[in-house]
């Protein structure tokens, strides 16, 4: 029987699924079949496994003040890597939480923090007869400075609308396959962060495009 490929998809919150909060300390979550992840598995099919590693609170390369250490992606990628092995592909998707005002980054420094990320994958053994995994590189929606989070991320929304072009960039760079959620999705505007159920249904399905175009 042919080995099933492994498609890794490293994330925040909205890669765990967590529903639009309307109140701070909400922890719903949407049901697996409706997450992005999901919806990925199913439109791959058979063929394909889909490793959800979606963290809420997750950043690139930051030890989170309030939230702790295991927060930072830079220190949990490596473990994830490991765990799951041999990888055919690797998703990134990060950049949201680091737009939280105390961590006070500029775009250009996200884009460097999700390069360190890249970098750590192309460095790995993880792949098949262990050469380093595919990277898929996604840039997260544009946010809003909505509900009870809008504090939190004070002057994020004008960031997260540059963060797009600067990630397509960075792709280009690497030479790396791209899919910029916020042209196939928005936020939701209750919380203007996390992603209601028809967004992840068209997320997945973009994100399953994209790699069927790379890894057919």
């Amino acid at each position: 029987m042919t080995e099933r490929r492994t498609v890794l998809l490293f994330g925040d919150s909205n890669t765990w699924g967590a529903v639009p909060m309307r109140r701070e300390g909400d922890r719903r979550r949407h049901p697996e079949a409706v997450r992005w992840p999901g919806v990925l598995a199913t439109a791959l099919g058979a063929g394909w496994r889909v490793v959800d590693e979606g963290l809420p609170g997750r950043t690139t390369v930051h030890d989170d003040p309030l939230e702790g250490a295991s927060r930072n992606g830079l220190r949990a990628l490596p473990v994830a890597l490991e765990s799951h092995r041999p990888l055919d592909v690797v998703a990134i998707l990060l950049g949201t939480n680091d737009l939280k005002a105390r961590f006070a980054v500029s775009t250009m420094e996200i884009a460097q923090s999700v390069e360190r990320l890249v970098q750590v994958v192309r460095a790995s053994a993880a792949g098949r007869a262990d050469a380093p995994p595919g990277v898929l590189l996604i840039a997260p929606p544009p946010i809003t400075e909505a509900g009870w989070p809008a504090e939190m991320f004070a002057g994020g929304a004008a960031k997260s609308a540059a963060l797009g072009p600067r990630l397509a960039a960075l792709a280009a760079r690497l030479g790396v396959p791209f899919l910029d959620a916020g042209a196939v999705i928005a936020s939701d505007p209750a919380d203007g962060i996390h992603w209601n159920a028809p967004a992840h249904a068209a997320l997945g399905a973009a994100v399953a495009g994209v790699i069927a175009g790379h890894w057919p």
